[in-house]
């Protein structure tokens, strides 16, 4: 969009765009367009999708429980009635809905973030040194430390800011004066250049009541967990600077999204953070990123997020999208509660859940399919990929949740061309990874062990009778599994 509004500026704002307008325009972008066109979104039915998203939202607008965070003076003017949903797809997908352009602070969802650029300049082993990985258990204010006197868990409060602030001001060319802008850099790019901007009001306000933190900081550099050379102070004044760091909902999203890309931006492409910065990342999000309801929300969701005091809630559904949500109504733990909402409703229509994969949950939508009216360019791809013997394409179906039993004209699946060619890695594929149905009948009455057998196959044949053999043991033991807990079922309603 940006580029679009430059190059109408240069037109001398002429309405009509021409070839070389058009140029300018897409030059950069063509990859996304082709993307558009072949309709090869992580999403490809994106306007379905997000009128889903736009219903959940308004359902969880109606949500009146929690309260703006007091303790926090300058968060108290924020209005109840601001709620803002953004999303961002790892491919670059965007939509927005409410309150998405009003600026708002961080607070602790900014601590993942520096976690992740702490890993991603110094590695896993040396942040750890300082900062343990366990959920405490505890309110994320509470005065405790681990059984080695250490920090219990890296997300919940700000003794892991003081090691973050000592790690990045080790970095050469990095002095006292500069590490707030070192970081903002990082959470620039991981916002592809989008609005970040900082509340001076808020970070006096937090400074000036911190009381409880100042008795932590005095808490640990008692019992000496601070870095050699790390000044505890400083080290408090650095993260009451972060906490009141600014994103908008759409901001926040792209945001979210680069750590669902594994650290590359899906808007500028560029990488920002290492890959196991961002795994590490998601893993400490799952466990503890909620406060004390963090175990209810793996539980639930199923998916990395964190939460501030603000009202904001960092969604991340690695390999699909980054969510930003925002209302600064919080619940007695600190989290927004129509924030929590909109990620329940979210998980229980759609298979984004961490283990949605299993069969139990079938019902769910998945929105990375394709609709019916492309089932025919699916047939297609799947049939070529048999034919040719492409197993990584083939896998790359399945974990896409494509049907691997598709038919196509004369009703012959993957399985009865891979047979037919003698691609014996694509059948065992299909076979152990995808238990794909080997009685499928084509036109001609035939199933996949017949076309091996007529196509001289010998070796196929084999394994197919044996699998055969095996599917039909496990068709059976599914079968009375059902009709006993069928039974179990009568017999519980009696009682």
């Amino acid at each position: 969009m940006e580029k679009i509004r430059e190059a109408v500026r240069e037109s001398a704002g002429e309405v009509m765009m021409d070839l070389e307008l058009f140029r300018k325009c897409v030059g950069g972008n063509i990859v996304l367009l082709s993307l558009a066109f072949r309709r090869k979104f992580i999403i490809p039915e994106f306007e379905a999708f997000v009128g889903i998203i736009n219903h959940i939202y308004y359902t969880s607008k109606l949500q009146q429980d929690g309260q703006v965070a007091k303790y926090i003076p300058h968060l108290t003017k924020f209005s109840p009635d601001l709620w803002g949903v953004s999303l961002c797809t790892v491919d670059g997908q965007r939509h927005s809905v409410g309150d998405t352009k009003v600026p708002f602070c961080l607070q602790s969802c900014v601590k993942p973030l520096e976690y992740a650029i702490a890993v991603h300049e110094h590695g896993t082993e040396r942040v750890h040194h300082y900062v343990g990985k366990e959920p405490s258990g505890f309110k994320f204010n509470k005065l405790s430390l681990d059984e080695e006197g250490g920090w219990e868990n890296v997300i919940d409060y700000h003794y892991q800011t003081s090691c973050v602030e000592y790690l990045i001001r080790q970095n050469p060319g990095v002095n006292k004066a500069e590490k707030f802008d070192y970081v903002m850099e990082f959470v620039k790019k991981m916002t592809g250049r989008e609005y970040v901007g900082f509340s001076n009001a808020t970070f006096q306000s937090e400074k000036e009541t911190g009381d409880r933190n100042y008795a932590i900081g005095y808490y640990l550099k008692e019992k000496k967990c601070f870095p050699e050379g790390a000044d505890m102070i400083d080290a408090l004044d650095f993260y009451f600077q972060l906490c009141a760091i600014e994103v908008t909902c759409e901001s926040g999203s792209i945001m979210a999204a680069t750590l669902a890309n594994g650290g590359i931006c899906p808007i500028t492409g560029e990488r920002v953070l290492s890959t196991e910065a961002v795994r590490n990342t998601l893993s400490l999000m799952h466990s503890c990123g909620m406060y004390d309801y963090s175990g209810q929300f793996a539980f639930h969701v199923g998916l990395p997020a964190k939460s501030g005091v603000s009202g904001a809630v960092l969604l991340v559904v690695p390999n699909v999208m980054g969510v930003m949500c925002w209302s600064p109504p919080v619940d007695k733990v600190g989290n927004s509660v129509r924030g929590i909402h909109f990620c329940q409703e979210l998980v229980s229509l759609f298979n984004f859940h961490n283990y949605d994969n299993l069969r139990h949950f079938l019902k769910k939508q998945d929105p990375r399919r394709l609709s019916d009216d492309d089932r025919n360019k699916s047939v297609v791809n799947l049939m070529f990929a048999a034919h040719s013997g492409d197993v990584s394409a083939l896998r790359r179906f399945a974990l896409s949740s494509m049907d691997m039993d598709l038919k196509d004209y004369d009703s012959r699946t993957p399985l009865h061309v891979a047979a037919a060619e003698g691609h014996m890695d694509v059948v065992l594929f299909l076979m152990q990874s995808c238990k794909v149905n080997p009685f499928v009948k084509d036109r001609w009455g035939n199933i996949p062990r017949d076309d091996a057998m007529q196509f001289g196959h010998e070796d196929l044949v084999k394994i197919l009778e044996e699998y055969e053999q095996k599917y039909i043991q496990t068709s059976q033991t599914d079968a009375e599994d059902r009709s006993h807990q069928s039974k179990c079922s009568s017999l519980e309603g009696r009682v």
